[in-house]
């Protein structure tokens, strides 16, 4: 008996058990699906290979129809009619909000190292990634591209007092459910972070695991709000499942490719099975520390 044939059949059926529990949400994982496979192919898919790949997670065809339509009615999806085949692209918007959520997913930026303040005006609405601490002040984590609120605006760092910040935090952003969510990730697929799957698996099952995979990782990891260390308390488990994340990706994505460049289509054929944003993605988290 090789080596192979002693360790597939575990491998396998822990794989099998883990995409035959229960399906993901069917707008959810449709948005995994371009995000991770259509966006830096194109950004187009054909309805039928979307309603397959999604009937691999137990999401039937009407519930990836209905899915789609108010995909199309919320601005994310325009569809095409070609003959009686439909094709699905990303939005132009959609498009722009995808990359980014890739930057944030793939290639994610060093922990924040200090604060915004900013002095405003009582009543003004904080802009994405601040919250309001009185009723003329605001903060935010440093980071590029912030979005800043009307009123002065000043980089802070912490003196004293760094014990308190964790609990402080805790009051104003989501960190003990964005914490349970890497936690609840970090148990579900640690299991697999170190078992070789791309050696013992069909390429169809990688697609299919780095689908899962990252469909539930990116929820964790677009709700973080990247807050200071000094801010997250000694045991944050954002680290840990970012590394787990990496290392499945990295082990699936030569088998999941090849699979979406032999089955994924588009109206003019076949998705090429990588690009040069595929590579790159995988040569950030290559690089990872």
């Amino acid at each position: 008996m090789t080596v192979t044939s002693q360790v597939q059949p575990p491998t396998q059926g822990a794989v099998r058990a883990l995409l035959a529990g229960t399906a993901p949400r069917a707008a959810s994982f449709i948005v995994t699906i371009y995000g991770d496979v259509v966006e830096p192919r194109g950004g187009t898919l054909a309805m039928a290979t979307l309603i397959d790949t999604c009937a691999r997670h137990g999401i039937s065809e009407s519930l990836v129809r209905t899915a789609v339509s108010r995909l199309v009615g919320a601005g994310r999806l325009v569809g095409e009619r070609i003959g009686r085949r439909s094709f699905y692209r990303l939005s132009d918007p959609a498009r722009a909000e995808f990359r980014q959520a890739s930057r944030i997913i793939f290639a994610p930026p060093p922990p924040s190292q200090g604060w915004l303040v900013a002095l405003v005006q009582a009543g003004a609405v904080a802009p994405p990634g601040w919250v309001t601490l009185g009723p003329n002040v605001m903060i935010a984590p440093q980071g590029d591209g912030a979005a800043l609120p009307a009123g002065a605006v000043m980089a802070a760092h912490g003196i004293a007092g760094l014990d308190a910040l964790p609990g402080v935090a805790a009051q104003h952003w989501p960190l003990a459910e964005v914490a349970r969510s890497y936690r609840a990730f970090a148990d579900r697929f640690a299991r697999h972070a170190a078992r070789g799957l791309a050696e013992v698996l069909a390429d169809e099952d990688a697609l299919a695991l780095r689908l899962r995979l990252i469909d539930e990782y990116r929820h964790a990891a677009l709700a973080d709000p990247r807050l200071p260390r000094d801010a997250l308390g000694p045991d944050w488990p954002g680290d840990r499942a970012r590394d787990i994340f990496r290392r499945i990706y990295l082990d699936l994505s030569p088998g999941a490719d090849r699979f979406v460049g032999r089955s994924f289509t588009d109206a003019t054929g076949l998705l090429p099975q990588a690009t040069p944003e595929t590579e790159r993605r995988a040569a950030v988290m290559r690089a990872d520390p």
